[in-house]
């Protein structure tokens, strides 16, 4: 089976080093081809250009930034001209799920399959293979690139196209909103001369805890905001948030909050700093205080 590879930024290169280490066949494709070159060494194919990635492969994986990343990828006439029937598109982008729906019904137009298969996780369930994929497509499709998705992480199929964008822009509420009270919590430990390390620590396998608690916690308290999941992406992601609970006539109150806090960090220039940075906005705003 030959792989299509597209895209392999912060989290696209740990996840296509992973594939490689299954031994599969993988022709990658970037923008920027040394950002790829370093996969030669695992056993990447590097293509010099999209129709090279795309063409002959059973399955094809994008892994973008945005939704203009993606439109650029599978709606330019170089991917649609040369991406074969019968083959299998899984984007792992977060995007807006309509983006996903449209691009589900323009491949199964050229008699293609689709499935939208966003993550969770970050580098670091990228780099291990532990990413959340929430999936969203045919069954039988999914049961087709189920042993694929696994080497990347734990795949689950939530429902039709756009299911699996719908439940990553839910996890994006989850993820900003912990963010935001690990962020005050830390604070306010600080303020209060609590050994915030130690509340960290205290806490462990109580009703509060959580990865976000213990990793991200520790770089807010350490000053760490080198990126893993930026800020900028986050915005991103908010900002889809609050567009997909229009579409569904929806409110999110404390999404709208949380959005406002990643704007403003974005305003302050911490764009590319680490999204657990929103402890620097809690820290201005008490400062402004």
């Amino acid at each position: 089976m030959k792989i299509g590879f597209i895209g392999t930024g912060l989290m696209g290169f740990p996840m296509v080093k992973n594939l490689l280490n299954q031994k599969l066949n993988i022709s990658v494709f970037t923008r920027t081809l040394k950002k790829a070159e370093p996969l030669k060494e695992f056993g990447a194919n590097i293509s010099k250009s999209l129709a090279e990635a795309v063409s002959g492969a059973d399955l094809v994986i994008t892994m973008l930034t945005d939704d203009d990343a993606v439109e650029k990828v599978l709606g330019n006439s170089e991917f649609l001209e040369n991406i074969k029937e019968n083959s299998t598109v899984i984007d792992m982008s977060s995007i807006k799920p309509r983006i996903a729906m449209h691009f589900g019904k323009l491949l199964k137009e050229k008699r293609v399959n689709f499935l939208d298969a966003p993550v969770s996780g970050g580098t670091i369930g990228a780099e291990d293979a532990t990413l959340a994929i929430m999936v969203g497509g045919d069954e039988l499709v999914f049961k087709n690139a189920y042993s694929v998705l696994k080497v990347m992480g734990n795949p689950t199929l939530v429902g039709p196209i756009g299911s699996g964008q719908v439940s990553k822009l839910a996890n994006q509420v989850i993820v900003g909103v912990t963010i935001g009270a690990v962020a005050e919590a830390i604070t306010l430990c600080e303020k209060a001369g609590v050994d915030a390390n130690k509340f960290i620590k205290a806490l462990a396998g109580g009703f509060a805890d959580s990865k976000i608690l213990q990793n991200h916690g520790k770089r807010m308290i350490d000053k760490d905001f080198s990126p893993k999941g930026k800020v900028s992406t986050h915005l991103k992601d908010m900002n889809n948030i609050l567009e997909c609970a229009g579409d569904y006539k929806t409110d999110l109150p404390i999404s709208k909050l949380i959005k406002q806090m990643f704007k403003s960090l974005v305003e302050h220039g911490n764009e590319n700093d680490d999204h657990s940075a929103l402890y620097k906005e809690i820290e201005r705003l008490n400062k402004i205080n």
